[in-house]
């Protein structure tokens, strides 16, 4: 593998030139520092529609012809990069699943602890190895959120729906897609 280093330099002499000179040598590239292991895996976050599928989430919510909608990975302002996959029936949102991934050597059970710490009346679910927490945002929002590290990788997965889903209803679905990750 071929790496090339590039120079710019700038020279006013009467007028404004601009140089630059390019080197090329057989040496292999620099590898990624070790102050971020698991920044290559994170860049492989799965596709969200492929750990729950359309059919299960219609269960759950007691609805036929639910389809789905993958996004591309985002950067979260936390520092995690993130997936989400939309549930929709008949065109409109019925739910979402999101799997963030983080570098950091943070430990699922402490995110998931600091959500429920930041989030007023978040209650615990038990059944979650890493702790999970379900929580509602406003009048129209509940979000149950588990954590674990997948392939060596800090990961949280969360569902969100209509308030009207309830804990119960919801941790089938994490449970499920945790297990596929």
């Amino acid at each position: 593998m071929r790496t090339f280093r590039v120079f710019s330099v700038l020279a006013v002499t009467g007028g404004l030139a601009a140089v630059t000179v390019a080197c090329s040598s057989p040496q292999p590239a620099p590898r990624p520092t070790p102050s971020a292991p698991n920044a290559a895996k994170v860049a492989e976050i799965k596709d969200p529609c492929t750990l729950l599928s359309a059919d299960e989430v219609g269960k759950a919510i007691s609805r036929q012809g639910v389809t789905t909608k993958a996004s591309q990975v985002e950067n979260e302002a936390n520092g995690g990069k993130s997936r989400n996959c939309g549930y929709l029936v008949e065109g409109k949102p019925a739910g979402e699943l999101k799997v963030t991934q983080y570098a950091s050597k943070a430990k699922p059970s402490e995110m998931v602890a600091s959500i429920k710490k930041d989030k007023v009346g978040s209650q615990d679910i038990s059944g979650f190895s890493d702790g999970a927490v379900y929580y509602t945002e406003g009048q129209k929002t509940a979000i149950l959120v588990a954590g674990k590290v997948s392939n060596g990788v800090p990961t949280l997965i969360s569902y969100s729906g209509p308030t009207k889903m309830t804990a119960e209803m919801m941790a089938p679905l994490v449970k499920t897609a945790l297990a596929a990750n």
